[in-house]
């Protein structure tokens, strides 16, 4: 698992590669596109999730991420349907990759092989090919980064080459100067980080629009590698619900650890609402702020991610665990696969 977390900044590489190689059919290439829906489940899902917030202020129709069997009623013909399983074999993608078939969407299909490869060539459905044999929560560069570029080909967005080369830069200059397994403790904010979340229960706060997503991230990253629970929240919703949630029984609080995930992307009115509230749960729990760094707002988000997987995997080698290994995963598949 480390060596696949150091290596992600050269992942992201070869994704944005794989991407800009994959040629689109003529015939999918035209305007009157109403919604791109992305269909997934866990790893396979978070690339299309971050896709969703990094590109809210630019892409001018919507983005809807799928997880689950059936499909939104407002799929169509005028859909792009972007259908990820790592491994092919994912059951609730399969039965909506169906369905939009059988509703006359636009398909393309990302995998690493198995039954979603099988029936997307018989169906003569365009494949990207991503490597396979790794946990899907890994390949998040291939989720995230091919799917970026295909944007660009269909025309959806401009140009990323730029933003994605720096940001992959900057992952790779902060990971051999802050947050890698050879910097020592003190000058390592992942490993600090993990020793303040041991034995706490995390709460993992960001501001919405931009880092919705990253928050998401970081909580399945904790329950994956560290095999630890943690929840999530954001801002403003928090001002108008959880945060009254924070005068409850004391003995409880203290076993709480917040993380705040900022980003300078953050409306103003909604950075001052984070503050107070700060100030309020620093009486009661932990409060960890960390600031995301980078030359653009992709790699901002990217910092935030590489950190939060560090942080999982430190967190994991202090609570004495493998980080890779999901065997309840395992086991739910293994005991759904008799019902069939």
């Amino acid at each position: 698992m480390l060596d696949l977390i150091v290596k992600f900044p050269d992942q992201c590489a070869d994704a944005f590669s794989i991407g800009k190689d994959f040629s689109v059919p003529q015939s999918y290439i035209r305007a009157g596109y109403k919604n791109i829906v992305f269909s997934g489940l866990g790893g396979s899902a978070i690339g299309a999730d971050l896709l969703r917030s990094y590109l809210i202020d630019e892409i001018r129709i919507p983005i809807f991420v799928s997880r689950d069997y059936t499909l939104p009623r407002f799929v169509g013909k005028d859909s792009l349907f972007l259908a990820c399983s790592y491994s092919g074999e994912t059951e609730e993608t399969l039965s909506s990759y169906a369905e939009a078939k059988q509703k006359g969407a636009k398909v393309v299909v990302m995998t690493s092989g198995g039954k979603l490869e099988i029936i997307a060539k018989e169906d003569k459905i365009p494949v990207i090919y991503i490597p396979g044999g790794n946990p899907p929560r890994t390949a998040l560069g291939y989720s995230f980064f091919s799917w970026l570029d295909v944007l660009c080909k269909f025309g959806f967005i401009g140009d990323r080459t730029r933003d994605a080369e720096e940001t992959i830069a900057d992952m790779k200059g902060f990971r051999d100067s802050e947050i890698g397994p050879r910097i020592a403790l003190a000058d390592n904010i992942a490993k600090k980080l993990a020793r303040e979340l041991s034995g706490k229960y995390a709460i993992i706060y960001g501001a919405n629009k931009h880092i919705d997503s990253v928050v998401v991230r970081w909580r399945s990253q904790l329950a994956e590698n560290a095999k630890t629970l943690a929840s999530t929240h954001l801002f403003p919703e928090v001002s108008h619900n959880e945060t009254v949630g924070w005068e409850g029984p004391k003995k409880l609080l203290k076993d709480f650890a917040v993380v705040m995930l900022r980003d300078e992307s953050e409306h103003p009115r909604v950075a001052k609402r984070i503050e107070i509230t700060k100030a309020m749960i620093r009486k009661e729990s932990k409060v960890i702020e960390l600031r995301s760094k980078g030359r653009n707002l992709l790699s901002r988000m990217f910092n935030l991610i590489n950190t939060g997987d560090f942080v999982s995997y430190y967190l994991a080698v202090l609570n004495g665990i493998d980080p890779t290994p999901v065997e309840r995963i395992t086991c739910l598949k293994k005991e759904l696969s008799k019902l069939r």
